[in-house]
């Protein structure tokens, strides 16, 4: 399990930034469990998510960097989850999946040209004896906007994108898993991305004062 405990230029919970939003969130005397629940809770909410802050540039998959924007997408916050439960003890390793979002916005699925979003990051946790999933990428005041319930998380059973939205409409599928990461496969990600999204190459600007960029030297 060490591998999974180890800092990492990813997994950088020696941070002095990690470890004072750790500190925010762990209370002395709580089980892995319940430490895990509220760190899980603290990435989920305490970092929104947004997509077009996609950045594929070394630095941006560094848990650290996550936290420091206040905003990201779902590699980045499984990381940054990954970190502090690393940094309390808990294993954590990454996994990787290709999903169909059935409920993309107008706006995204045109910038990718596909509802299908390859390499969907989330976090495994060993906990109480067992790996369990943990999808902390959608924060509950995005969720409320989408009219999705937010994903909870016990510590005991996994946690993944709900499959139905609340009005019943199908949400998110997931196509294919990719398997899991002791780190950051980076550049399995970017040449991923390359190879799906290829008109994204070079600079896109998004929307007025945003901009992405796939560059793996950028």
């Amino acid at each position: 399990m060490q591998a999974y405990l180890s800092s990492s230029s990813f997994y950088d919970y020696d941070d002095a930034g990690i470890q004072a939003f750790s500190d925010k969130l762990i209370k002395n005397g709580m089980s892995d469990l319940e430490k895990a629940v509220a760190l899980y809770y603290g990435v989920r909410d305490g970092v929104a998510y947004n997509p077009y802050v996609f950045d594929m540039a070394e630095h941006a998959f560094k848990a650290s960097y996550c936290l420091d924007q206040g905003q990201s997408y779902c590699i980045p916050k499984a990381v940054l989850l990954g970190a502090v439960c690393r940094l309390n003890g808990i294993p954590a390793r990454l996994g990787l999946a290709d999903v169909r979002n059935h409920l993309s916005s107008p706006g995204l699925v045109e910038w990718l040209k596909t509802d299908i979003f390859v390499m969907h990051g989330f976090i495994e946790l060993y906990l109480e004896g067992q790996w369990v999933k943990a999808t902390p990428a959608f924060d509950a005041k995005l969720c409320a906007r989408m009219g999705v319930a937010p994903l909870e998380f016990n510590g005991k059973d996994d946690s993944i994108f709900h499959e139905y939205n609340g009005a019943g409409a199908r949400h998110m599928e997931y196509l294919k898993e990719h398997g899991t990461f002791e780190d950051v496969p980076f550049q399995k990600i970017v040449d991923s991305l390359a190879e799906a999204y290829p008109h994204l190459q070079g600079t896109l600007h998004l929307r007025e004062g945003q901009s992405m960029s796939l560059g793996a030297n950028d």
